[in-house]
């Protein structure tokens, strides 16, 4: 059956990102990827070409619709601390509210999918270093404004931030306690603190 003319794939692509983001990649089957696009098994094979499909095509949805939001958080007029502080923020409210216990979608794949599955991984690893450039982005333009020590070394820092923020929401899917939440983002916010003393001693 063809798909109807009024087909939204990116809508479509949204729902089934959901799907796998609640239920996980393995225990999504094909009826709920169905009833959740809308779409006959048929038209979904049409569409997307298999489940795997499918899923790669949700992980690069997420990065090239997530990447812009956090690109934009970062890019407020606000020391780096504070554009960084304002994010931990909103993934703390996330969580505590509900929607953000689910983790983060590229940290539940990674974790999900066969490490023989190279080209599974390699589109998980794209969307990671996505968000990576970003916060490198972010963190060498703070550097510019002499926001964090001259000697620091921005993609490192970048790595870290990008794993601070994927434990931040793994911890908070098993225990969303706000005090808890923001010991965490005090401490990851104590590495650009170390850097703004650094910059001021030299």
């Amino acid at each position: 059956m063809a798909r109807p003319r009024e087909f939204d794939t990116e809508a479509a692509l949204d729902r089934a990102m959901d799907v796998f983001w609640s239920k996980g990649y393995e225990a999504t089957s094909l009826d709920d990827l169905c009833v959740a696009t809308g779409l006959s098994r048929s038209s979904l094979y049409a569409t997307f070409g298999s489940k795997r499909n499918l899923l790669l095509q949700t992980v690069d949805r997420y990065s090239e619709s997530r990447t812009p939001n956090l690109a934009a958080v970062l890019a407020r007029p606000l020391p780096i601390r504070e554009a960084v502080g304002a994010l931990l923020g909103q993934f703390i409210d996330q969580i505590v509210a509900g929607p953000g216990r689910r983790g983060c979608f590229l940290g539940n794949c990674a974790a999900e999918l066969p490490r023989h599955d190279r080209g599974a991984l390699a589109r998980v690893r794209q969307g990671l270093a996505r968000t990576e450039a970003t916060f490198r982005d972010a963190l060498a333009r703070a550097k510019e404004r002499g926001e964090i020590s001259s000697s620091t070394d921005v993609d490192a820092l970048a790595r870290f931030l990008i794993s601070a923020f994927q434990g931040l929401r793994l911890i908070g899917k098993a225990n969303p306690d706000r005090a808890v939440l923001e010991d965490i983002a005090k401490t990851i916010l104590c590495c650009l603190d170390q850097g703004t003393h650094g910059s001021k001693a030299a």
